[in-house]
């Protein structure tokens, strides 16, 4: 099994960049967990990715600085295409879609990438991508381009794999608000889809938000044919009374991500500061990812249980249902004030902390 922490916390965008964020942050969380090697869930914005699939040198270039510093790649996040730190983010994230050639060709491109940066010992790379588009606007008309694009994407993994020797895998996430927002709507959608290139990102903060049961989940997902090919480790916030603890919730409204809240009576809101107007019944989950090992401002909480649970029936068995697992709290810049580190220091620190819990969680249900 493969832990990592996701790299879109980070905001650089070119090749300088992203080497720059591998002094300033892997090298410390390596440092803060004694680890031989480091995991990053490496996010690479568009324009770059095309830039290292049309460039051996460069990818080779990328492999050697991972190498010199003990860090490994075996995921990409391909979810948000670029500008994924700017001032506001919000929507913009949902596109360009799968109805459009540009999600296609970025996907493609990052597998391209991916198998010259695949450590030896790696049974496989994977790539976490949107659950086909956001909910407004989609007709069958969509629906169709979106299924031609997945062909095209299952069959170019296919020649990207034959021509390396490296299989890669794609992975939707439902997400919120999405076409995909539930493993339901994931095993309608992806319905047909050739499943040794193509699944499912199960992201546990998501999961929670749609109120679903991870067993249920899982058992749904395998009666669908439909492999897990990507965890990704994370919790949402979550409040029992959210009248009693709206001063709190205030906190969290922030003009970047898009905070998606749902009632546990099923009401829906496409933010957080929508639904503190309107005054959904409680309980609530909303999907802003709080860090994993700290319990948010109080009288919230975090679905931390949720998480728990969806970890254990992931490692049940002999065999696990997943080998690629991510920390993905890329939220560290818009936290309330009070819980926001100050320095590149402390926001590695906290990283660690995180990849500290999930590995001894890892461990504790491996060998349950």
């Amino acid at each position: 099994m493969h832990l990592s922490y996701c790299t879109n916390v980070h905001p650089a965008e070119d090749f300088d960049g992203i080497v720059r964020q591998f002094d300033t942050y892997a090298a410390a969380i390596r440092r803060h967990l004694d680890a031989d090697v480091l995991g990053l869930g490496l996010w690479l914005a568009a324009p770059l990715a095309s830039e290292l699939a049309a460039d051996p040198a460069l990818r080779r270039r990328l492999r050697r600085e991972l190498d010199a510093r003990g860090l490994e790649v075996v995921t990409l996040n391909g979810f948000p295409y670029e500008a994924f730190q700017a001032p506001v983010v919000k929507l913009g994230v949902y596109y360009p879609d799968w109805t459009d050639r540009r999600r296609l060709d970025y996907t493609l491109d990052l597998a391209r990438l991916l198998v010259d940066l695949l450590p030896e010992g790696a049974a496989r790379g994977s790539i976490s991508t949107l659950p086909l588009a956001w909910r407004d606007p989609w007709d069958a008309a969509r629906a169709g381009a979106a299924a031609r694009m997945l062909d095209e994407l299952a069959a170019g993994l296919a020649g990207i794999a034959a021509r390396s020797g490296r299989p890669v895998r794609v992975a939707f996430e439902p997400e919120p608000g999405c076409v995909v927002e539930t493993t339901a709507q994931a095993a309608a959608a992806l319905s047909g889809v050739d499943t040794e290139r193509l699944g499912v990102c199960l992201d546990l903060a998501h999961l929670a938000c749609a109120w679903e049961e991870p067993a249920e989940a899982l058992a749904r997902l395998r009666a669908a044919g439909l492999p897990v090919v990507k965890v990704q480790v994370s919790a949402a916030l979550e409040a029992a009374d959210p009248v009693a603890a709206a001063e709190v919730l205030r906190g969290y409204v922030e003009p970047r991500f898009l905070h998606q809240t749902r009632s546990g009576y099923g009401d829906a809101a496409d933010d957080l500061d929508e639904a503190l107007e309107r005054e959904l019944k409680g309980p609530w989950r909303v999907h802003y990812h709080v860090p994993l090992h700290a319990e948010p401002a109080a009288p919230l909480t975090s679905t931390v249980p949720v998480l728990r649970a969806a970890m254990r029936e992931l490692l049940a068995g002999p065999e696990p249902a997943c080998d690629h697992f991510d920390v993905e709290t890329y939220t560290w810049g818009v936290l309330p004030e009070e819980q926001r580190p100050r320095t590149d220091a402390g926001v590695a620190a906290g990283i660690a902390a995180e990849l500290a819990f999930a590995r001894a969680l890892i461990n504790e249900e491996a060998t349950a």
